[in-house]
């Protein structure tokens, strides 16, 4: 697989691709950017650190995650707001990953920012499942660090990355909670996932230069070498869904933040390359922002 570098950053985080515009964070320099297909790039949020994630409303708002909650973005005016930012009547620290759940909501997982700043261990946070509704479930809890999540082509399953232990599956029940988890791959590093379209896990490590590719049963089928030695996130896009972008950061990067130490230089880089199969179409959330 050929990649050639389109985009560069402090730690490059948040991969959304919508066929040809591609959605980007720079999770410790700050904000949310976006790449046209003639190389523009225009940024929001300046200064807004630690999204994780960022995910198309079907109104064609952007959603993105981070400190303090979730908030979304109208590209076209400019205009923003903060969609949540408490639950149960408590601020929210922060927000990583997320996940739009196929019916007009989205799964997220927690995140203690003030931990990470000041470079101690994190504390314990969750998985959630925002309803486009606003009712926020609680789904399971004591994670490590909640990082990449993804769900089945049948909508049966979720995928999540638990940062520190491994990649887990749950069973989605037809309440919408989840079942037992079940690790699916003992990963110290893992990050960022994708699924594609014949419902492989496409894993992504902070130390790893490598995509690990498991089958549906939790059996590798494939690794994809890396021109770099660390991804954070993978993402699928292209009019046929096989345009494949990765975020890559040095080597020592991932484990610096944990410790407090910021990257302060521009050494994370946004890659593309042509796979040989699809991305699984990811359905944009459902919530109405005005």
């Amino acid at each position: 697989m050929q990649f050639e570098p389109v985009a560069k950053g402090y730690y490059l985080e948040g991969l959304s691709v919508d066929v040809d515009v591609v959605w980007f964070s720079d999770a410790i320099k700050g904000g949310i950017r976006r790449l046209l297909p003639d190389g523009n790039l225009k940024e929001w949020f300046p200064g807004r650190q630690w999204i994780g994630a960022i995910k198309l409303n079907g109104n064609g708002f952007i959603l993105n995650s981070g400190r303090g909650g979730i908030t979304w973005l109208d590209a076209a005016t400019g205009v923003s707001g903060m969609l949540l930012d408490t639950i149960d009547g408590k601020p929210i620290n922060g927000i990583n990953e997320m996940m739009p759940d196929g019916k007009g909501g989205l799964y997220f997982g927690t995140l203690d920012v003030t931990a990470i700043e000041r470079g101690e261990v994190p504390g314990s946070v969750a998985l959630y499942r925002l309803d486009k509704d606003g009712r926020v479930t609680q789904l399971c809890n004591g994670l490590k660090f909640s990082n990449g999540i993804g769900i089945s082509l049948d909508g049966k399953r979720l995928y999540h990355n638990e940062t520190f232990v491994g990649t887990f599956a749950y069973d989605i029940a037809p309440d919408g909670s989840l079942g037992k988890p079940m690790m699916m791959l003992e990963k110290p590093d893992c990050d960022g996932l994708a699924i594609d379209a014949e419902g492989k896990i496409w894993i992504a490590g902070f130390r790893s230069d490598a995509i690990i590719c498991l089958r549906p049963d939790g059996t590798p089928q494939r690794r994809i070498e890396l021109p770099a030695v660390a991804a954070t996130n993978i993402c699928f896009g292209g009019i046929d869904g096989r345009d494949l972008y990765v975020t890559t950061v040095p080597a020592d990067a991932g484990d610096g933040i944990a410790q407090g130490k910021l990257p302060d230089t521009e050494a994370s880089i946004l890659y593309r390359a042509r796979s040989d199969v699809a991305g699984q179409p990811i359905p944009p959330a459902g919530f109405r922002l005005v």
